[in-house]
């Protein structure tokens, strides 16, 4: 009489080691597309910040410049300051100054754009005639922002880096009288875009 013997069919040692070779592998070339994919939003969500960062940049800037007015200024020591005045940065009285809440106050507000510290700052001034201690609110605005350049389109179409000039001024007895230039062209030194040149034309001209 004769027994049959079953016998256990199993895993050898080679073949476990190709199904682990190839599961690393799987894993690998799974990661590397996981990093990629990562990296990817990563990046996108930086551009996203910047491009964020510019646009409300130029967003305030329009507000500012195209409600400016001609209302100058009484400086921290009394000294009169334009109505507008720019050399390198820039600074001007603006009018549409929100007051939900109806305070006894102007609807103007005096504002500024400058670099400091390696950043571009908008700077507010609480009140528009300064005494000794008025100190203006800063509000950074990027430190992507390298430099600015500002110019300024008087009358006569010229192109100017200072304002007010003595070509740009008209005189009434002898005095200056305040003008605002026709547009005013602001160029941002940007770390990641280089040279970005905007155009804001004047509410008068």
């Amino acid at each position: 009489m004769m027994h049959s013997r079953d016998t256990q069919a199993g895993f050898t040692l080679l073949e476990l080691l190709v199904a682990l070779s190839i599961f690393a592998l799987l894993s690998v070339m799974a990661y590397s597309g996981l990093n990629t994919v990562l990296k990817q939003r990563v990046a996108t969500e930086a551009e996203a910040t910047r491009l964020g960062d510019l646009q409300k940049i130029y967003l305030l800037m329009q507000r500012d410049l195209e409600q400016a007015v001609l209302r100058p200024v009484r400086g921290e020591y009394g000294d009169r300051l334009p109505a507008m005045s720019g050399d390198g940065g820039i600074q001007f009285t603006r009018g549409g100054w929100n007051n939900p809440l109806g305070h006894p106050r102007s609807d103007l507000q005096r504002v500024g754009y400058a670099m400091a510290d390696e950043r571009l700052v908008r700077y507010v001034w609480t009140v528009l005639d300064r005494a000794e201690d008025t100190q203006p609110l800063e509000q950074p605005l990027s430190d992507q922002v390298t430099g600015m350049d500002v110019r300024y389109l008087d009358a006569s179409d010229n192109w100017l880096t200072q304002w007010p000039s003595l070509a740009s001024a008209t005189t009434a007895g002898g005095t200056p009288v305040d003008t605002l230039p026709k547009a005013v062209e602001v160029t941002l030194h940007h770390k990641q875009y280089g040279d970005l040149v905007w155009l804001f034309r004047m509410p008068d001209s």
